[in-house]
């Protein structure tokens, strides 16, 4: 039995390392709706995150940033989990990562749902690195609120 975890840890480890050499939605949206960033002073990592929303839905998405393999890969992850979403279901995804990097006791999710996401799920053992896994993510949910507070004062949003 243990090698079937050691075997499904290396696949995840190769899922992470697959998305940090080759990030999907890497740059910067030409006029986004809204954009954003943030940093983990303690380690270096910074993401840079820039979404284009449509119709109630995250119609194109970008990441930029620097830092380690588990920062990058996990916002190279987040931007296909989103792209193309209703912003409700974007908000899902958003609480049901959060909830698989600090929740020990969560139960496991669905596969589906989170695609490749599941890869960041060996990072809850090492809590250190969670902060890393979840910078993309509190850029994310800023973005959202940022995004809702210009609706909220009459922003212009298609």
């Amino acid at each position: 039995m243990n090698t079937g975890l050691s075997s499904l840890d290396e696949l995840y480890r190769e899922v992470i390392l697959d998305h940090y050499q080759s990030p999907r939605n890497r740059g910067r949206l030409a006029d986004p709706d809204v954009a954003n960033a943030g940093s983990n002073p303690l380690c270096g990592d910074e993401i840079e995150l820039s979404l284009r929303i449509r119709d109630g839905q995250v119609a194109d998405v970008a990441f930029d940033g620097r830092g380690c393999s588990i920062s990058q890969a996990s916002a190279s992850m987040m931007t296909e989990a989103i792209k193309g979403k209703p912003l409700e279901a974007v908000r899902a995804v958003l609480g049901e990562f959060k909830t698989l990097m600090t929740d020990k006791n969560a139960e496991a999710v669905d596969a589906a749902a989170l695609g490749d996401l599941e890869a960041l799920q060996g990072v809850r053992r090492y809590p250190v690195r969670v902060k890393c896994a979840l910078l993309p993510w509190n850029v994310l949910q800023e973005s959202l609120e940022l995004y809702r507070a210009g609706q909220a004062r009459g922003g212009q949003h298609e």
